[in-house]
């Protein structure tokens, strides 16, 4: 039987070079709070103002903080890049963009023994949920640019939470079933900027 493809989700979030690290934290965490199963208290963070929950887990936490910083990284490095340029064309300046995905696993049993030899063991992780956060860095020079960022800022993320509920809640056929007792049924991926698979870093799946 033919696999099925991973139900794929896209998020946008538009940020100011010192709220990419929050933000992205914020949209990553409000994913996980309706996709990461072990019983957790519930959790809320404030980010641009705005009420977002928050997954209590050190390990998850600490991933999540450190991807959104190798983001952060990449679009300053980026942003920097296009200044210089910018100074050699005497052209304007973009403020970058950058992307990262957090994708959901499920292990299954290989079927056939020759798949079960080859590829050392008899589980393999098939992806069944993917989400895709693009972010666009704006850089505002003004006070009245800075203010007009800042509301943009705090629209797009309102928008772009409630549309993860909404997915959320209107997709459910492809959420697999329970099969195991582990704490997390469901070993998790987040990678940063898709173009360097060498970022991926994968949690729980071995």
């Amino acid at each position: 039987m033919e696999q099925q493809a991973p139900q794929e989700f896209t998020l946008e979030a538009f940020v100011d070079p010192a709220s990419v690290r929050d933000v992205v934290r914020g949209i990553l965490h409000t994913i996980f709070f309706h996709r990461f199963f072990p019983s957790l208290q519930p959790r809320s963070r404030e980010v641009l103002d705005i009420t977002l929950p928050f997954v209590d887990d050190v390990e998850l936490d600490t991933m999540i903080e450190k991807r959104a910083a190798e983001l952060a990284r990449e679009l300053d490095a980026e942003r920097t890049h296009s200044q210089h340029n910018t100074l050699a064309r005497g052209s304007m300046a973009g403020g970058g963009r950058g992307n990262i995905q957090v994708q959901f696993f499920e292990k299954k049993r290989r079927k056939a023994w020759y798949m079960r030899a080859a590829y050392g063991g008899g589980d393999e992780e098939v992806c069944w949920e993917s989400w895709t956060v693009k972010v666009t860095v704006a850089e505002p020079k003004t006070d009245s640019e800075r203010a007009k960022v800042r509301k943009a800022m705090e629209q797009t993320l309102l928008t772009t939470a409630m549309k993860v509920v909404t997915c959320v809640n209107t997709h459910k056929d492809h959420i697999p079933p329970i099969t195991t007792s582990e704490t997390n049924p469901f070993p998790y991926q987040i990678t940063v900027n898709q173009k360097d698979a060498n970022w991926a870093t994968r949690m729980g799946i071995y």
